[in-house]
């Protein structure tokens, strides 16, 4: 699911020739072919057999906690690695994340459709559902994080299907795509730390990419998170009385 979503997204978002992509991501010529010729994902995917790095991997952690930025030269030497050293840098890149501070004086800097930022807001007041009964509904909230346009829509839960419908709604309104798909590890979409395979069919269909925040880092999708509060404390002022207060957003 993943080498389909990331090969349409090559070659369709980037412009990347099929030779190209083959190289890159080191699969046959004809998945490449089969992948782009498709309408929808692979039913099917092998189970995967696991990576040399799973068994060394605490190890590494251990190795990172005392120093995050270690290069994987001196990890592999320390944990006796004799492996492809490409391997054990694909995970570096994955985990060291976790134990690298964020640094405050960092400055992102935005390109015209590279990304778009989603999030979800949960506003105070419970909305009628039908046969007496009500509920606080989850808002999906996208900021384009060069030009800064915000958009929401209501869903009626935060499951996969929901989130998915509410991400191409609010695409629509805009008529086009953005490169990257920010979230956070929302459970439907990434909650385990690795985009779903309903998020990663969706994604693969538009050919664009889901990318997944880091933990503990609050700038990698701050610009929804900034609209989100300035809205909730807009809507708290001007209507008190319906909305006397706004919880729980996916922000910190």
């Amino acid at each position: 699911m993943e080498d389909w979503a990331e090969i349409r997204r090559l070659h369709k978002a980037e412009g990347m020739p099929i030779k190209a992509i083959v190289r890159y991501l080191g699969v046959a010529r004809n998945t490449v072919r089969a992948a782009l010729a498709s309408e929808g994902p692979p039913s099917y995917q092998r189970p995967s057999r696991g990576s040399l790095v799973d068994a060394v991997e605490p190890e590494v952690r251990k190795l990172l906690m005392v120093d995050a930025k270690m290069p994987a030269t001196v990890i592999a030497e320390r944990i006796g690695w004799e492996h492809s050293i490409t391997i054990l840098k694909d995970r570096l890149r994955q985990i060291r994340p976790e134990y690298v501070g964020v640094d405050p004086a960092d400055r992102l800097v935005h390109e015209p459709g590279v990304a778009a930022q989603m999030d979800l807001w949960f506003p105070e007041p419970r909305i009628p559902v039908g046969f007496g009964q009500a509920a606080m509904l989850p808002v999906l909230v996208m900021t384009l994080t060069f030009s800064r346009f915000l958009t929401a829509v209501m869903l009626p839960s935060r499951q996969a299907g929901d989130l998915l419908a509410g991400m191409w709604q609010l695409i629509s309104q805009v008529g086009a795509v953005s490169k990257t798909l920010v979230w956070d590890r929302e459970a439907a979409i990434g909650g385990k730390g690795k985009v779903t395979a309903a998020a990663a069919a969706f994604a693969g269909t538009l050919a664009t990419r889901i990318v997944l925040a880091p933990p503990r880092d609050p700038e990698f999708k701050g610009m929804t998170c900034g609209f989100v509060r300035l809205v909730a404390g807009f809507l708290q002022r001007s209507v008190a009385v319906l909305l006397p207060r706004s919880r729980r957003t996916g922000c910190r």
